[in-house]
């Protein structure tokens, strides 16, 4: 029986102890490439969106997060592909890997099984396991480790520590429920419009990430505006009450856009739209993992509101079924 939403929740910090015991280090070091290469889809996707902008100020070459079925024009040689596949059957990330292969990148696996870990030990490529059981929406945790740790073995500045962490921060998450309850007081009444998550450049992942459990989890629209981007186009659409929840994530980065944040809310609640301001402390991941967990318990307790099933994906699951029959 798959474990449920709210198990992998209360259970969280299983996830990094399972990555701190089995991690094996890849031997592998950055002056090796031009550039890192993190492929994935969904659940097993985002964990590389939050892990590259983490690094994305000490990487020396850059690292891109990829979803979809080839890898990019410059990848070749001295390219590290990192893929990432829960079930280890995502039509897109077998496809990378095969593309991967033709351009003679070099490649690192992580996955709970399937056929791309068959690829992996039949090719000799470094593999990170997953524990198996979860929906792989709710695997966060096994992959920001994983992906943490290699990425930290690439540059040299070992991670454990980082991860040992987030494990004691999981082992006591009241104050995260507490945050996510109140949340889901405020938007009690209006829990079936869509939400906008409004943030800045460090918190863009974390922000994908809550619209992603919204749209699987609550079956509810979610869209994400980056500042200061938003204030050149997505502003003007607000001369209007919306029905629509927005949640601002500010990491007081950048005192400009702090300011952005300002007359936006003014905007907004002027027109009497309902505004949720996240106290986030800053940009580190300790900080960004709670606010993740935080409206994961949200994307939760949306769905039930609504009477909708969390565990199941209709939707995709006919997609899959639709692809399958052309092929």
């Amino acid at each position: 029986m798959a474990i449920t939403h709210e198990q992998s929740l209360e259970q969280f910090y299983q996830q990094f102890d399972y990555v701190l015991t089995h991690y094996k280090n890849h031997g592998k070091s950055i002056q090796s490439y031009d550039n890192v290469v993190i492929g994935g889809l969904g659940g097993s996707g985002i964990g590389g969106r939050i892990v590259r902008l983490n690094f994305w100020k000490s990487s020396p070459v850059p690292v891109e997060v990829y979803s979809d079925y080839s890898m990019p024009g410059y990848a070749g040689k001295k390219t590290l592909a990192i893929l990432c596949s829960y079930s280890g059957m995502t039509e897109e990330t077998l496809s990378m890997f095969q593309d991967a292969q033709s351009r003679d990148c070099d490649i690192m696996i992580m996955a709970a099984g399937g056929k791309i870990e068959e690829l992996a030990h039949a090719h000799g490529y470094p593999f990170f396991r997953i524990d198996i059981g979860y929906q792989p929406r709710m695997t966060l945790g096994f992959a920001v480790a994983n992906l943490t740790l290699m990425m930290g073995e690439l540059l040299g500045d070992d991670q454990r520590s980082a991860i040992e962490a987030l494990r004691a921060q999981f082992s006591q998450p009241e104050a995260m429920v507490a945050q996510a309850k109140h949340m889901h007081t405020y938007f009690a009444d209006t829990i079936r419009h869509k939400f906008v998550v409004v943030c800045d450049a460090a918190y863009e992942a974390v922000a994908i990430r809550f619209c992603q459990q919204i749209q699987e989890n609550g079956k509810g629209e979610g869209f994400v505006s980056v500042l200061p981007e938003a204030n050149h186009n997505m502003i003007e659409s607000y001369y209007e009450k919306h029905d629509t929840n927005f949640i601002f994530l500010n990491s007081h980065e950048n005192p400009r856009v702090s300011a952005r944040f300002g007359f936006l809310k003014g905007v907004l609640t002027d027109l009497g739209n309902k505004v949720y301001e996240y106290p986030v402390n800053d940009a580190s991941l300790a900080s960004q993992f709670e606010v993740i967990h935080a409206t994961d318990w949200l994307s939760i307790w949306a769905s039930n509101d609504k009477g909708a099933d969390n565990m199941q994906v209709g939707i995709i699951m006919k997609l899959k079924g639709y692809l399958s029959n052309l092929s």
